[in-house]
C-alpha cells in the first residue's frame, strides 16, 4: 500500500465512522461496496480496509454474502454501552484527578466554556448545532480524563462514548438545563479533586442520558 493509499484509508475512516456516529449512514443499512466508492471517491480496496477496521470496533457487521451492514441499535445495546462507558470513563476521571496538573485544569476549563455556549443554543432551539454540541459535549468528557496516562484506557473510552453517541443522535437527547448543571458539577469537582462527588455525578449524568433515551425511543 502506497502512503497516499494509507492516507486516503485513514481519511475514509474517520469521515465513515462519523457518519455512522451521527446517523447518516443509518442503523442496520446495507453498505454496498460499489455504492461506497460513488458517496467517497476512493478504490474498493481502501473501503474495504476501513469496513474491516470498522468491523471490529463493532460499528459495522459483516455477514459473509450479504456484504455489510450498519450496526444495529437497540434499547438493550444502549444500556450495555452506558455500563462500559461509566466503568471506563469513571477509573480514567479518578486517575486523571490524581495526576492532573494545571495544564489539565486549563484544558477542562477550556473545554466546558465551549460545551456551554453550545448548551446555550441548544436551550434556545437551535438544533443545527447538533453535531458541534455534541464534538463540544466529548472534548469535554475526553478532557476530564486526558490525564489519565494511558493511552490504551483513553482510546477504548473513545470507541465506547462514540457507540453511545450514535444512540444519543438517534433520538436527540438534550436534557437541557439537567445536563448542562451536571457538566457544571462535573468540572466542579475535577477541579477540587473531588473523586467521590465526581463519580457519582458523571454516573447520574449517564443515567439521566439513558432514560431521557429510552423515553423517547422509536422503532
Amino acid at each position: 500500500m502506497t502512503q497516499q493509499d494509507s492516507l486516503k484509508g485513514s481519511s475514509l475512516y474517520d469521515t465513515m465512522r462519523r457518519d455512522i456516529v451521527f446517523g447518516r449512514l443509518p442503523a442496520g443499512s446495507k453498505l454496498a461496496l460499489n455504492g461506497l466508492r460513488e458517496s467517497y471517491g476512493v478504490s474498493i480496496s481502501t473501503i474495504r480496509e476501513c469496513l474491516n477496521r470498522l468491523v471490529a470496533e463493532g460499528f459495522v457487521k459483516s455477514e459473509g454474502h450479504r456484504g455489510f451492514h450498519v450496526s444495529p441499535v437497540t434499547p438493550e445495546g444502549l444500556q450495555e454501552v452506558a455500563e462500559l462507558r461509566i466503568l471506563l470513563e469513571a477509573h480514567a476521571l479518578k486517575r486523571s484527578m490524581e495526576a492532573g496538573d494545571t495544564q489539565w485544569e486549563a484544558r477542562i476549563v477550556a473545554a466546558h466554556h465551549k460545551l456551554h455556549r453550545m448548551e446555550q443554543k441548544m436551550a434556545a432551539g437551535d438544533h443545527a448545532v447538533r453535531e458541534t454540541w455534541k464534538q463540544y459535549d466529548w472534548e469535554f468528557h475526553q478532557s476530564l480524563i486526558s490525564a489519565c496516562g494511558s493511552a490504551e484506557l483513553l482510546f477504548l473510552h473513545g470507541t465506547v462514548f462514540d457507540k453511545y453517541l450514535r444512540y444519543q443522535m438517534r433520538v436527540l437527547t438534550f436534557r437541557g438545563e439537567t445536563a448542562a448543571m451536571e457538566h457544571r458539577q462535573l468540572l466542579k469537582a475535577a477541579l477540587d479533586r473531588d473523586a467521590d462527588t465526581a463519580e457519582r455525578i458523571l454516573r447520574q449524568h449517564i443515567a439521566g442520558g439513558v432514560t431521557h433515551a429510552l423515553e423517547n425511543w422509536q422503532d
